[in-house]
C-alpha cells in the first residue's frame, strides 16, 4: 500500500523557509478579511487594519465576537491538520483522517447522548464523553478492516459506512428530543461563531498536547515508513507508541469538536497538501499539517462570513467546510488508491436456488411476522393483543400501506443498482441517490415555502437523484466503476450533500419543524390519499421494473454479452437507471430518506437462494415492504409514546448488516 503515500507532484523549487513565509503571509491576508467581514455593520468603505474605537459598540463586537471567533478558527484548523496528519502517517493511508475513519461522527454522537442526558456533565468534561465515542469508532472501524486493511480502502469504507449508521443513530437521538435539541442542529452542521472568550479559554489549554506530538512523534513516525518488522528492529515499542499516537490524534479531534462541533475533511484535506508543496519529513508534514489546516478552516470561514452576508441567513462552517472538503476527497479517491483496493466485493453465499417450497414458506412467514405486528401493540395501559379499533386502524393503515410500498420501491431499485453496477454493495443511499433527492426537496421548501412541499417534491426529488446519478457515472467510468470506488465516491457525495441538509434545519423555525419528521424518514403524518398515491405509484414503477428483467439480467452478466443477444445496451441502461431515480424520487418525497434498506433486501433475497433477476426482483421487493412494516412496528412501540420514525429504524438494522458485510469481506 506504499501507492497511497506516494507523491506524484514533485517537490516546489521555493524552499522550506519560503513556503512557510508564503503561508504566514496568506494567513495574515484572511486575517484582515475575516475581521472585517465578521463585524456587523462594517461595509467594504469602512474596512481598516485598525480595531473600532473604545467605548462603541462595535469595539464590544470586536473583542467579544470577532476575535474569538477568529482564535477558535486557528485553534481548530491547526488541531485538525495535526490530527489528520497523525492519523495519515500511521495508517500509511492518504484518505485516513478523523471523519473518514468515524471518529467525528463517534464523538458527535457521544457528545450529543452525554448532552441530552445530563448537561451538567456534558457542559464540564463534554470532551471525555466525545473522546469515548470516537475511540470506540476508530476502534471499531480498524477491528472491520483488519491490520491489511488499515492502509487501503476497507478502513475507509468502514468508516464512512460508521458515519452513516452514528449519524443516524445520533439523529434519532435528536429527533427524540427536538425541543431541547434545537441548537444542537446548528452545532452538528459545525459553528465557529462565539459571544465570548469562553470556549477559547476551554479549548487552547487542551490543545496543548499537539506541541507534544509536534515534539515527539516525528522519530516514531519516521521509523514506521520502514514498516513494522523494520521499526520493531531498530528499537520501536510499535503497539504502545502506535496507541499513544492514536489517543493525542483522537485527543485533538474530541476536543474541537466539543467546542465549535462537526467541521470535516480539514483533517483530510491539509497534510495531502502538505505533501503536495514540499513537506518529505515527518516534522515538517505535522508542522504544516498544522499551519495549512488553521489557513484553510481560516479561509473557509471567512467564505462563510461572506455568504452569510449576501444570503443574511446562518450558513454553518461545517457546511462551507463540506462544499470544499467532499470534492477534495473525491479527487484523492480517484488519484491515490491502489490497484488492489479496486477488487470486486461478493456478497456471501446462502441457500440453494429458490423453489416453490421454500416461496411458500417465506410467504407464510413473512404473513405472520406482518400479522402479529398488527395484533401486538404497545399502548397506555402497557402490551396488547387483538385487532386495532375501527378508529385505531383508519389512523394506522396509510401508514403501513405507506411503509409497505417504500420498502418495495426502495428493494427494487437497490436490486436494480446492484446488477446495472455489478456491485453489491449499490444502493440508492449508499452511492447518495437518496441524499441527492433529500437535498433537492429541502431546497425546494426554502424556495418555494413548506405549503408546496406535495407539489413540488417529487419533481425535485427526481431531479436531485439524477444529479448525482450523472456524477456517480462521470467519476466512475475512469475506474469501471468497480464496487469500491463507486461506494467510496457515492458516500462522499452523500457526505456532501447531508451536510448541505444542516443548513435547511437552520433557516428557520417554521420550515425547519417541517422537515424535521420527513428528514428521518416518518410514516407517521401520512395521509390516506398520500397512501394510496405512493403504492399506486411504486406498483407501476415496480412493474415496469420487472417488465424489463431480461435487459437487467443480460447487462448484468456483461455488456458483450447484452450485444451479442441484441441488446441496445446503452438504451436499456438509460431507462433502468431512470426507474432506479423514479423509485428514489417517489419513496423520498413522501417518506424521506431511509438508509441501507436498499442495500440489505437483495442480499437477504439473495441468500435465500434467489439468484436470476426476475425471482430477485419479487422477492427483494417483498422482504423490503417487511422489513419497513417491522420497522414501523418497532418504531412506534419501542419507546412509547414517543416514536422513532420508521427510516430511522430500518437506517440503524440495516446498517449494522452492512458492516457485518464488511467484517465477512475482511474474513475473505
Amino acid at each position: 500500500m506504499q501507492a497511497l503515500m506516494t507523491d506524484t507532484a514533485p517537490a516546489p523549487p521555493a524552499g522550506i523557509s519560503a513556503r512557510y513565509l508564503i503561508t504566514l503571509i496568506g494567513l495574515a491576508i484572511l486575517a484582515v478579511l475575516h475581521l472585517n467581514l465578521g463585524m456587523t455593520h462594517w461595509t467594504p468603505a469602512h474596512w481598516s487594519l485598525q480595531p473600532p474605537a473604545a467605548g462603541s459598540l462595535d469595539a464590544l463586537e470586536f473583542g467579544l465576537s470577532v476575535l474569538p471567533r477568529l482564535t477558535m478558527a486557528l485553534l481548530v484548523g491547526a488541531a485538525l491538520g495535526l490530527s489528520g496528519s497523525v492519523l495519515q502517517q500511521l495508517t500509511q493511508n492518504r484518505l485516513a483522517s478523523p471523519m473518514t475513519l468515524g471518529a467525528a461522527s463517534g464523538a458527535w454522537l457521544g457528545l450529543t447522548a452525554t448532552a441530552l442526558l445530563s448537561p451538567t456533565l456534558a457542559a464540564t468534561h463534554g470532551h471525555w464523553a466525545a473522546l469515548g465515542g470516537a475511540l470506540a469508532a476508530v476502534g471499531l472501524a480498524l477491528l472491520i478492516a483488519g491490520r491489511q486493511g488499515a492502509a487501503g480502502l476497507p478502513v475507509i469504507l468502514a468508516g464512512m459506512a460508521l458515519n452513516l449508521l452514528l449519524g443516524a443513530i445520533a439523529t434519532a437521538i435528536l429527533l427524540l428530543h427536538n425541543q431541547q435539541s434545537r441548537g444542537l442542529f446548528i452545532w452538528g452542521a459545525g459553528d465557529l461563531g462565539q459571544i465570548d472568550w469562553h470556549w477559547v479559554q476551554w479549548l487552547w489549554p487542551k490543545l496543548l498536547i499537539g506541541l507534544l506530538v509536534i515534539a515527539l512523534a516525528p522519530r516514531p513516525l519516521t521509523l514506521l515508513q520502514l514498516g513494522a518488522t523494520g521499526a520493531s528492529a531498530r528499537g520501536l515499542s510499535l503497539w504502545p507508541v502506535m496507541l499513544a499516537l492514536f489517543l493525542a490524534s483522537l485527543w485533538l479531534t474530541s476536543a474541537a469538536i466539543t467546542a465549535v462541533g462537526l467541521i470535516g475533511f480539514i483533517g483530510l484535506i491539509t497534510p495531502n497538501l502538505a505533501r503536495l508543496f514540499g513537506a518529505r519529513s515527518a516534522r515538517d508534514e505535522l508542522l504544516y499539517s498544522a499551519l495549512l489546516g488553521a489557513l484553510l478552516l481560516l479561509g473557509t470561514d471567512t467564505l462563510t462570513l461572506a455568504l452569510n452576508r449576501w444570503f443574511s441567513e446562518l450558513i454553518p462552517s461545517g457546511a462551507t467546510a463540506a462544499l470544499i472538503g467532499a470534492p477534495a476527497l473525491l479527487w484523492l479517491s480517484r488519484r491515490q488508491l491502489a490497484a488492489e483496493d479496486r477488487q470486486s466485493l461478493a456478497v456471501p453465499s446462502g441457500a440453494g436456488l429458490l423453489n416453490a417450497r421454500r416461496l411458500v414458506r417465506l410467504l407464510l412467514a413473512g404473513g405472520a411476522a406482518a400479522l402479529v405486528t398488527l395484533l401486538i401493540a404497545r399502548g397506555p395501559s402497557g402490551w396488547t393483543f387483538g385487532w386495532p379499533t375501527e378508529a385505531l386502524w383508519s389512523l394506522r393503515w396509510p401508514r403501513l400501506l405507506a411503509a409497505i410500498a417504500a420498502g418495495c420501491g426502495l428493494a427494487v431499485a437497490g436490486t436494480m443498482l446492484q446488477r446495472l453496477l455489478r456491485n453489491p454493495l449499490a444502493s440508492p443511499d449508499i452511492l447518495g441517490l437518496t441524499a441527492g433527492a433529500t437535498l433537492a426537496v429541502v431546497l425546494a421548501v426554502m424556495l418555494f415555502g413548506a405549503g408546496s412541499m406535495q407539489l413540488i417534491a417529487p419533481i425535485a426529488a427526481f431531479a436531485g437523484s439524477l444529479v448525482v446519478l450523472g456524477l456517480l457515472l462521470l467519476f466512475g467510468h475512469r475506474h469501471h466503476y468497480s464496487p469500491g470506488i463507486m461506494v467510496l465516491v457515492g458516500v462522499s457525495l452523500a457526505a456532501l450533500l447531508n451536510t448541505a441538509l444542516q443548513v435547511g434545519l437552520t433557516r428557520g423555525p417554521a420550515d425547519a419543524l417541517a422537515l424535521l419528521g420527513w428528514l428521518a424518514g416518518s410514516t407517521y403524518r401520512v395521509e390516506a390519499r398520500e397512501a394510496i398515491a405512493l403504492s399506486g405509484g411504486v406498483a407501476v414503477l415496480v412493474a415496469i421494473s420487472l417488465t424489463l428483467h431480461r435487459a437487467l439480467t443480460l447487462i448484468s452478466i456483461g455488456s458483450g454479452v447484452a450485444l451479442s443477444r441484441g441488446l441496445d445496451v446503452p438504451r436499456a441502461r438509460l431507462a433502468l437507471l431512470l426507474l432506479v431515480s423514479l423509485l428514489c424520487a417517489v419513496v423520498t418525497s413522501l417518506l424521506g430518506p431511509v438508509a441501507f434498506l436498499g442495500l440489505l433486501a437483495p442480499h437477504m433475497a439473495a441468500l435465500l437462494g434467489a439468484r436470476r433477476a426476475l425471482p430477485q426482483l419479487l422477492l427483494a421487493a417483498l422482504l423490503g415492504g417487511w422489513l419497513m412494516l417491522v420497522s414501523d412496528w418497532i418504531g412506534r412501540s419501542l419507546l412509547f409514546p414517543l416514536e422513532v420514525p420508521v427510516g430511522l429504524v430500518a437506517s440503524i438494522l440495516c446498517g449494522l448488516y452492512f458492516l457485518y458485510l464488511l467484517i465477512r469481506q475482511r474474513g475473505k
